[in-house]
């Protein structure tokens, strides 16, 4: 069901928005966005979608990387723009860890911990369900505080990266905020367009 929002809960949502799409924009590995809209859905206040040029078998690291940045972005542009962080970024919040763990654990992706997998094949889902103590870990304490510095590490990264971006693009962060504010809705080509546009300003 559909529902309305106040002004400021809409101008957040934009630069929300805008943070995802215009961090993906500058990101050269990512698939291209192929949608940006403040309509409300559901509980999303709105979102950012990006359509795959082709079909991938496996994610690099270096996508994933590209992708947490991606994840972060809406925070980042809210307390760039806003001053402030709101409850909106919850999902993205939760995506982005579990991608950063499963890096460290199950994709033997962090050079410190190297080419192990930690927990069981369903540990992601036995944390939720608090299954990952009485199915018996294969790792020490030492080993799972390592895990969590090293998954604070890679979100931390990519949360800093993503500020970067958007503090150097912040005309094109402004600009795709405006365009949804008036429009709600931006195709692919407007935004790309939009992006281009203010590289050259």
């Amino acid at each position: 069901k559909s529902r309305k929002m106040d002004d400021r809960e809409k101008k957040l949502t934009a630069y929300h928005e805008s943070g995802h799409a215009v961090t993906n924009f500058f990101l050269p590995l990512l698939d291209p966005v192929h949608q940006v809209s403040i309509i409300p859905r559901g509980a999303a206040g709105g979102y950012t979608m990006s359509v795959p040029v082709e079909d991938k078998s496996y994610m690099s690291k270096k996508v994933m990387l590209e992708n947490l940045v991606t994840l972060l972005g809406g925070r980042v542009a809210e307390a760039l723009i806003m001053g402030d962080i709101s409850t909106g970024a919850s999902n993205d919040i939760q995506r982005a860890t579990s991608l950063a763990r499963n890096m460290v654990t199950k994709y033997g992706m962090s050079e410190k911990l190297g080419t192990v997998l930690y927990g069981s094949e369903h540990s992601s889902d036995e944390v939720f369900l608090g299954k990952e103590f009485s199915s018996g870990k294969n790792y020490s304490e030492k080993t799972a505080a390592e895990m969590d510095e090293e998954i604070r590490a890679i979100i931390d990264g990519c949360y800093a990266r993503a500020e970067t971006i958007l503090t150097e693009n912040r005309t094109a962060l402004e600009a795709v905020a405006q365009h949804l504010l008036q429009h709600e809705t931006l195709s692919g080509e407007e935004f790309e367009s939009i992006c281009r546009q203010s590289e050259t300003e």
